[in-house]
């Protein structure tokens, strides 16, 4: 098992089941082209060899953590997007799986990848 996947698996739960749906979400939209692997501690989804975005569970805070990695540059649902004092990372934070709307994270997965050409 790769260290990403024994990060996920090993989360208490909600997070557990929060960040197996991100990924699941991030791999069927990415399709093609992506790799998770193991970077700073925190699963980090690669699209076409470059960071595309991490996953970070946060029990101190008690949120998940989506960062796309050119979060700033996203122009959609900037409303639902933190960037809390980073230069060019936003994230989308979720407390519980019911939380996560799935057309505002397939808008925003999907607009993260047209800075990808």
């Amino acid at each position: 098992m790769k260290p990403a996947d024994i990060y996920i698996i090993n989360q208490p739960e909600p997070y557990r089941s929060i960040l197996l749906h991100l990924v699941a979400v991030l791999e069927m939209t990415l399709e093609t082209s992506y790799k998770l692997e193991y970077k700073w501690k925190v699963p980090h989804m690669y699209y076409k060899g470059r960071p595309f975005c991490f996953l970070n569970a946060s029990h101190k805070r008690q949120y998940v953590d989506l960062g796309f990695s050119r979060g700033f540059k996203l122009l959609q649902h900037q409303e639902l997007l933190v960037s809390e004092g980073r230069n060019t990372m936003k994230s989308l934070r979720y407390q519980s799986l019911e939380e996560i709307d799935p057309i505002v994270l397939t808008d925003l997965i999907k607009e993260a990848m047209a800075l990808y050409p």
